[in-house]
């Protein structure tokens, strides 16, 4: 059977996937990734490939493709992802911050994350927003509640 995506590197391009494999410095998914390339190249089958690296059958028809498709920095490197949305604005994070800041609710010692975003929730500052957002958003600050 063929391959319709055969990797044929060249002197260089092998000499750089050795040298990224000792240095050791980059990701490890793209350590991988090289070692993917080098034994495609030396003739291994992608099961081989797979088994010897502990990786998937598919993640190794995958970096044969990218190389073939776009070279090597494409096959080794990861793509860029998009950011992540914020779920607080400006406005809501500083009103958050504030408000762990003030008295605790009559009756409590102190301001509880679940406290927190229920107080956002019920003053319309927010339609919904979990206890665990507003953990990671007072940890950013380095708030301690405690």
């Amino acid at each position: 059977m063929v391959k319709k995506y055969t990797v044929d590197l060249s002197t260089e391009e092998v000499e750089k996937l050795r040298s990224l494999i000792k240095t050791g410095k980059s990701k490890a998914r793209s350590i991988t990734r090289a070692h993917i390339l080098l034994m495609a190249w030396e003739g291994e089958i992608d099961k081989a490939i797979a088994q010897c690296l502990r990786v998937h059958v598919s993640t190794v028809e995958r970096t044969r493709a990218r190389y073939v498709e776009g070279g090597i920095e494409l096959a080794v490197q990861d793509r860029p992802h998009p950011p992540k949305q914020r779920k607080l604005d400006g406005q809501q994070e500083a009103f958050l911050i504030a408000t762990a800041c003030s008295n605790a609710p009559e009756g409590r010692n102190r301001w509880t994350m679940k406290l927190l975003a229920e107080r956002m929730v019920s003053l319309n500052i927010v339609d919904s927003v979990s206890k665990e957002t507003v953990r990671s958003y007072l940890k950013k600050t380095k708030l301690n509640l405690g």
